[in-house]
């Protein structure tokens, strides 16, 4: 079997964030990175000098209000704290980093001795700030101590990210549906949904394929596609269609049969979760790839989001792409017109350098915004017009994914003029879990549901992903430094307390 839990490829991926979580047993991370993005959460401007309001100032309930560090941090135990304090400060200095890069891709991961010292030392530094457990059990486990010490729920994300052959895609199928069976024993307050990857469940070969005939049947629209079901558009106008410059070959009758079985894939899964009452979140990958995963996410949507006040399946739009806000209209256009519920995740994008490098091998420009500014607009665009849809009535959901300050403040505002009753489920934040906690305990504080995305799975499958988390938190610079002064500020003063 060929399954690929974690890339080794990180280091291409500009802003963006993989996830895992908290240090030692169960305990409650307190890092608050406000960063950029996997699921693709986000990058901010430099955040101003701390500000703590003066007893004169008039502060809104509903404001998003991260300056008092004790009351964001007040459900952290203080050795929790401390033991958050180091890792992610160790995960900012540059010569660590490179030094645990080289390490794990030296030989001496080779010898069992060292190998098991690496690894033992990882287990109890990173993995266990950003990741919830080596098995879906011990990951509920996490959920519901985190949930029980801070009231934030937990996204619960088998770690697997690629299969090859179809026995990997129908193990971690069966992966899936036991990360599901692990939600539903969980009590429904204390968790929002599970993840799944498409790529997990159906071969990229073959998910290549799909996307190059789709594309060529929106260019050409007398091409047909006999073996396609039902779906809403997955481009629009400005959407890129260079990766696909001939007229594709049809799938053959053995891929046609992959084909099959990948949608019998995600329809289980889809059943169980509907069966289960458990929200599926379905993950986004690079546009060579996307228009597959789209269709396949929206055909499921169209035969399971039969609840017309709570969607079962979200599909997942990256802002940093150029076409996202008119792509995320046509969908919501056609889910009104079709009458059927749907869920999106917002996020600003996970693959910024490899879609830049493969749209510049083909000499066409990048999909992806010129600027940050602009990723940042269009994010709080579309947000804006979800928060929207889910407050006039309609059974859209919305989870906001995202690190960025500015962009929970402006939800917060805009949650508050719309008049949106925050605790029905219908809008909720999500951030990386081991990270970014500071904006999640003050949107949580606001009033708003805040779930953390939480990765499982086994020690050596999640290296890759540690080192890009490392990667990304040295590469904060300014918002990773207010971060950690935060939480500095919040041990100085519990220390200065304990000695008064």
């Amino acid at each position: 079997m060929a399954t690929r839990l974690l890339r080794t490829n990180f280091i291409r991926r500009s802003y963006r964030l993989p996830t895992f979580s908290p240090v030692g047993p169960p305990t409650v991370t307190a890092s608050t990175a406000v960063v950029p993005e996997i699921l693709s959460f986000g990058q901010q401007a430099p955040e101003p000098p701390l500000h703590h309001p003066k007893p004169t100032e008039q502060q809104s309930h509903d404001d998003l209000d991260l300056s008092d560090q004790a009351r964001l941090f007040s459900s952290i135990p203080t050795s929790d704290l401390l033991r958050s304090t180091a890792v992610l400060h160790a995960a900012a200095i540059g010569p660590m980093v490179d030094l645990g890069t080289w390490v794990m891709s030296s030989k001496l991961m080779d010898a069992a001795v060292t190998r098991g010292m690496v690894l033992g030392l990882v287990k109890g530094t990173f993995y266990d700030h950003f990741c919830a457990g080596e098995n879906a059990d011990a990951a509920a486990e996490r959920v519901r101590s985190v949930y029980e010490a801070t009231g934030l729920k937990g996204m619960l994300v088998y770690g697997v990210e690629h299969a090859d052959d179809a026995a990997s895609c129908d193990d971690n199928m069966q992966q899936f549906i036991r990360t599901i069976e692990a939600a539903k024993s969980l009590p429904t307050s204390h968790f929002s949904s599970v993840v799944v990857k498409i790529t997990a469940i159906c071969p990229i070969s073959l998910l290549k394929r799909v996307s190059d005939l789709l594309r060529w049947e929106y260019k050409s629209p007398g091409f047909k596609l006999s073996w396609k079901l039902k779906s809403f558009p997955v481009f629009s106008d400005s959407s890129p269609l260079y990766h696909t410059n001939s007229e594709p070959e049809p799938l053959t009758a053995e891929e046609e049969l992959e084909l099959a079985a990948a949608h019998t894939r995600i329809q289980e899964i889809c059943r169980k979760c509907q069966e289960s009452n458990v929200p599926l979140l379905i993950d986004a990958e690079d546009t060579i790839l996307q228009p597959a995963i789209d269709y396949m996410a929206y055909s499921s949507a169209i035969l399971f989001n039969a609840d017309k006040d709570r969607p079962i399946v979200y599909n997942t739009i990256q802002a940093y792409l150029r076409d996202a806000g008119e792509r995320l209209h046509l969908a919501v256009q056609n889910a009104e017109k079709e009458n059927v519920p749907m869920g999106f995740k917002l996020v600003r994008g996970a693959y910024m350098s490899s879609e830049a490098s493969l749209a510049d091998s083909l000499g066409c420009k990048s999909p992806v915004h010129d600027t940050i500014q602009d990723t940042h607009s269009c994010y709080n665009d579309c947000m804006t017009f979800l928060m929207e849809k889910a407050s006039n009535g309609s059974g859209f959901g919305v989870v906001l994914a995202t690190h960025n300050a500015d962009s929970g403040r402006l939800a917060s505002r805009k949650a508050s003029d719309l008049g949106i009753d925050k605790q029905n489920g219908k809008i909720e934040f999500a951030q990386l879990y081991g990270m970014s906690d500071a904006l999640s305990f003050g949107l949580k504080r606001a009033g708003f549901n805040v779930s953390k995305y939480m990765p499982f799975g086994p020690v050596e499958t999640a290296i890759p992903y540690l080192l890009r988390r490392a990667y990304e938190n040295r590469g904060m610079m300014a918002t990773g430094a207010h971060d950690r002064q935060l939480m500095r500020m919040e041990l100085k003063r519990r220390l200065i307390a304990g000695i008064a």
